[in-house]
């Protein structure tokens, strides 16, 4: 059996889940719903307070979608119910971040601003603080919207390895090259 797929998933207090005829599961919480398509090799049923994914059969696609279904309905259950967040770092001289309302505004050392428009599911918020590196806060619900959306933010100027520059994930470890070293002898 799948190592994931087998863990029932514990379904917290207000968060409820349905499964339409045509494989379309509904996770309902206090923050708001999510649905998402199954494939009819997997199906779920509740049991105290416990949602158990099974398999049809031992066959090796089967298995595959075992564990994928329930990492998917598992961040449907945490999202509706916790929600996500990722924090971003600009390191840069003049590096800016602005939000304006579901438009993210940045100055990330091009002869222009770009201007990046948020889906309606992501709720952004941006610090800047005098003598400290501006971030760029983002929650959502959706933790697949949330990555990918971060993940584009980063490809606007990803860090280099000299100096560091460029919008990083906040603690993200960054490998770093030491550069030229001046008159190395003759």
């Amino acid at each position: 059996m799948s190592r994931i797929g087998k863990l029932p998933i514990v379904l917290p207090a207000g968060v409820s889940v349905n499964v339409s005829d045509d494989n379309v599961v509904t996770v309902k919480g206090k923050l708001g719903e999510l649905k998402q398509q199954i494939d009819d090799s997997v199906s779920l049923k509740v049991e105290n307070n416990e949602l158990i994914i099974e398999r049809k059969s031992d066959e090796k696609e089967h298995r595959s979608k075992h564990g994928l279904y329930r990492s998917l309905i598992n961040n449907m259950v945490k999202g509706v119910s916790e929600g996500f967040q990722t924090v971003q770092e600009m390191v840069g001289v003049g590096y800016r971040a602005e939000a304006k309302g579901q438009i993210l505004e940045l100055a990330v050392g091009f002869s222009h601003g770009v201007f990046f428009e948020l889906p309606q599911e992501i709720k952004v918020e941006t610090v800047t603080e005098r003598g400290k590196n501006p971030i760029i806060k983002m929650s959502s619900i959706d933790k697949q919207l949330l990555g990918q959306v971060a993940a584009k933010i980063r490809s606007l100027r990803k860090p280099e390895p000299y100096k560091g520059k460029g919008i990083k994930f906040q603690n993200e470890v960054l490998r770093r090259k030491a550069g030229k070293t001046a008159g190395k002898g003759k």
